[in-house]
């Protein structure tokens, strides 16, 4: 019964990770082994995840490029189910540089495209991370205008002085920067202004059932407003139904991302 109140499109993604959901709950599940293997046995890749625009046109904005693994079998490993547990070990550096690696193929594949990574805090001081970056600044097509940044709020406070000097240091580069779940972690309004992002992410907590819950709506109209007053464009993130999209849509939001506008594809 419970399936019957998933869209289309979550079951969709359900289906393929079902089974690693059930191999990573049981007793002998060893994430950070089946990590290790997969990064070792050269299987990661990106899904692609559509942001568009808050308009009748939904044009896409840019593309969230969302780490993959899989197993010996073939079956995926969404970034949900291992990074909580890695992100602070050295395995979590090394996830940063492959999908920075990734991301950056990707962008010199298809001059067209837009793509945003995922980025812990502690691997901007991470020395094959950074060249990794640097090499990729350094190629004729401009990749940092294409590239952008996803850094938590909680990312962001734990260092956020190395995180304001990179910001600083990326900006003239072209590299854009967005804060990711955005009114649900540890940044005060007050601290934004320190900072450089391009634009924010609204926690889906703020998004989920808007257009029938008057809390939500105030708390994510408040959000939008302050994120324009810093001059950063709103990302409404989690969005599931055409009634929640035509709410943001009237509250001002710049673009939408959810399973209402597809489910995070290996193929662009």
């Amino acid at each position: 019964m419970q399936n019957a109140t998933l869209s289309r499109a979550q079951l969709d993604e359900q289906a393929l990770v079902d089974p690693l959901i059930y191999a990573m709950a049981s007793r002998d599940a060893d994430v950070p082994r089946l990590v290790r293997e997969a990064l070792s046995g050269g299987r990661g890749q990106l899904a692609f995840h559509p942001v568009v625009t808050a308009d009748d046109d939904n044009l896409i904005a840019f593309h969230e490029g969302l780490m993959r693994l899989s197993d010996e079998e073939g079956r995926l490993i969404p970034a949900a189910h291992f990074m909580p547990l890695i992100e602070e070990s050295e395995l979590g550096r090394e996830i940063d540089c492959l999908s920075l690696e990734l991301a950056l193929h990707q962008l010199r594949q298809h001059p067209g495209l837009r793509l945003s990574v995922n980025l812990s805090a502690r691997s901007i001081g991470d020395g094959e991370w950074r060249r990794t970056l640097d090499r990729g600044l350094m190629d004729r097509g401009n990749l940092g205008d294409r590239l952008i940044f996803e850094i938590s709020e909680t990312s962001a406070m734990m260092l956020h002085e190395n995180v304001i000097r990179f910001m600083s240091e990326m900006q003239p580069k072209g590299v854009g920067f967005a804060l990711d779940g955005f009114g649900a972690g540890l940044i005060a309004f007050r601290h934004l202004k320190s900072f450089f992002f391009d634009l924010v992410k609204i926690d889906k907590s703020f998004i989920r059932g808007i257009d029938n819950d008057a809390d939500n709506q105030i708390l994510a109209e408040a959000l939008i407003t302050v994120a324009h007053q810093f001059e950063m464009f709103a990302v409404a993130d989690g969005v599931e139904t055409a009634g929640e999209a035509a709410f943001l849509n009237g509250l001002g939001v710049d673009c939408l991302q959810g399973y209402h506008f597809g489910v995070p594809r290996l193929e662009l």
